[in-house]
């Protein structure tokens, strides 16, 4: 019988092909996966400590904080599927899994996602700013009010009479709107 010692001069301490290397490699994938976890949450809230004037939008930022941190789990495991032998299958199916559940996810959530995207372009393209006075359609006339956020899908509008108008993204997007200044 092989000591530890002799297994690990002849590499196979992380020979993914023997039950300790895989467990090893396991251990070593968990640990980096926990470690970059970690990392971004630590990212996380120093980004929201140091943000004294509330640019950033608390809720979104750790709602993708966590999101990011399933996708770092889950890139661990699908890798480290990958490379054990007896689990490559497995990994392939996961992977093969992943695609299909992003595909239905991306149908069913096809207004939202649009939403997303259309928020990003606002956010890029900077047609107006917080404070900014809009005018804009909406399904009961004209109105006017002045911007008061702008996440990830809506836009908010505070009007004179203290009323917030909420406008998804996509349509802030594509309709016409008059900067009032």
């Amino acid at each position: 019988m092989k000591t530890i010692a002799d297994q690990f001069q002849n590499g196979a301490f992380f020979d993914t092909k023997t039950p300790l290397g895989a467990v090893t490699v396991g251990l070593l994938f968990a640990v980096a996966a926990w470690l970059a976890g970690r990392a971004l949450r630590l990212t996380v809230h120093r980004l929201l400590a140091r943000d004294k004037h509330t640019y950033v939008d608390r809720m979104t930022v750790s709602f993708l904080a966590q999101f990011a941190k399933i996708a770092v789990y889950l890139f661990a495991f699908i890798s480290y599927a990958h490379l054990v032998p007896a689990l490559a299958r497995l990994g392939t199916a996961w992977l093969a899994g992943v695609s299909i559940i992003s595909v239905v996810v991306g149908l069913a959530a096809q207004s939202t996602l649009g939403n997303l995207i259309a928020g990003i372009s606002l956010l890029l393209y900077r047609p107006f700013k917080i404070g900014d006075r809009l005018q804009v359609p909406t399904p009961t006339g004209v109105q006017s009010g002045v911007v008061e956020s702008v996440n990830l899908g809506y836009t908010v509008l505070r009007t004179e009479d203290n009323h917030r108008i909420v406008i998804p993204n996509s349509v802030m997007a594509s309709q016409t709107t008059i900067n009032l200044g």
